[in-house]
């Protein structure tokens, strides 16, 4: 089969999808849609993938550009004649792909896509309209997805589910290669939260559920890994009530890298307003940590509460600031939580199992078409 994998960026993500595509004996083609200021993948292409050069892909996409890259993509498509094509985001990839009239489409949600940037304005509900009713099968992680999708029109015999998933023998218990000897924590009980510094990923409802728990709880640390927007404010915050020094600011890590702040951490914190089923919190899940993570429908799918951690109220300091110290004071707890997290990630979160979910729906797309 002759798959045009047509993406937004290049993330730890497409790399495993680009994979796994390729590793079953497809002939696999990457296009990529914009470069962002962010080098979220250090890891090259995989080199039985072919990367399409255009002028798309090397800069943030803005709509007027729309014009000259639809031409584009359509003469790829005539060159490459591929069997189908995956694309996603909704509103980005996907609706290019909509829009060149190809068929059969086998459109990937990202999750905020559906669950949030489909509501954003008129004109994000008309391209998600659109794309999806060009859409031959849609792949989506959650059934939060579904539903949304569903209440565009989009049958649901045609979506496939498809959580992620990560790879199990590399996000597995195990030690921390002395981070936390490091730090001097050795004693402390530590949080991690590694959700970018963005308004919808919450990580300000940590910061001051932290800063509320921390004046009761002298034991209580934070590894904060990422950036975003939020940082000037989220510093402040914290020198202003005094806790700078009890924060780790970890920078941006390295997929290869991630494990080991997994396995330093006593708890798992998201504080997200909005997401499918969260990679992040399946990596949790499988370095075998309890977790407390924000009462969404994404979350609500991994998560119940008092087996593998337990759930807030969104947006509520503190509600959050009341789940640190119940995880404080119930460290044996924990363990069993810990133990179940990792039971729950090898029963619905093994990628090598997963990743034939994705290969189902591009058989399934082809079926249909034809």
């Amino acid at each position: 089969m002759r798959i045009l994998y047509f993406a937004r960026d290049y993330t730890p993500h497409d790399h495993r999808f680009l994979s796994a595509a390729a590793e079953a004996g497809h002939r696999v083609y990457l296009l990529r849609l914009e470069r962002g200021s962010l080098q979220r993948e250090d890891r090259p292409v995989p080199s039985q993938v072919e990367q399409i050069h255009w002028s798309g892909g090397q800069q943030p996409f803005r709509w007027r550009m729309l014009a000259h890259l639809l031409p584009e993509l359509r003469a790829v498509i005539r060159r490459l004649k591929p069997d189908l094509i995956h694309a996603g985001p909704i509103q980005k990839t996907a609706f290019l792909a909509a829009l060149s009239g190809f068929q059969p489409l086998v459109s990937m949600s990202w999750g905020s896509d559906l669950l949030l940037d489909a509501d954003r304005s008129g004109w994000m509900r008309r391209v998600t309209e659109f794309t999806l009713k060009r859409t031959t099968v849609l792949m989506g992680d959650c059934e939060a997805v579904k539903q949304k999708a569903h209440s565009f029109g989009f049958s649901p015999e045609r979506f496939v589910l498809f959580p992620w998933g990560v790879d199990l023998q590399v996000f597995s218990p195990g030690e921390d290669d002395g981070l936390r000897k490091r730090l001097g924590w050795e004693q402390a009980f530590v949080l991690l939260c590694l959700r970018a510094w963005e308004p919808l990923y919450g990580v300000d409802v940590v910061v001051r559920a932290f800063v509320q728990a921390a004046e009761q709880m002298p034991q209580l640390r934070l590894i904060l890994l990422g950036s975003g927007s939020q940082a000037a404010e989220l510093r402040r915050h914290l020198l202003n009530h005094g806790v700078m020094e009890r924060v780790y600011f970890g920078g941006q890590v390295s997929n290869r890298e991630l494990p080991r702040f997994y396995r330093a951490a006593d708890l798992y914190v998201s504080a997200s307003h909005s997401d499918g089923s969260s990679v992040s919190l399946m990596e949790a899940l499988a370095c075998g940590k309890p977790v407390v993570v924000s009462d969404i429908p994404g979350n609500r799918e991994w998560i119940t509460p008092g087996e593998q951690g337990w759930l807030f109220p969104d947006g509520d300091v503190d509600a959050l600031a009341v789940r640190f110290r119940e995880a404080v004071f119930n460290l044996n707890q924990l363990i069993t939580m810990g133990a179940t997290a990792r039971r729950l990630a090898e029963e619905r979160a093994d990628w090598k199992r997963n990743a034939a979910k994705m290969l189902e729906g591009y058989e399934l797309a082809l079926r249909l078409h034809h």
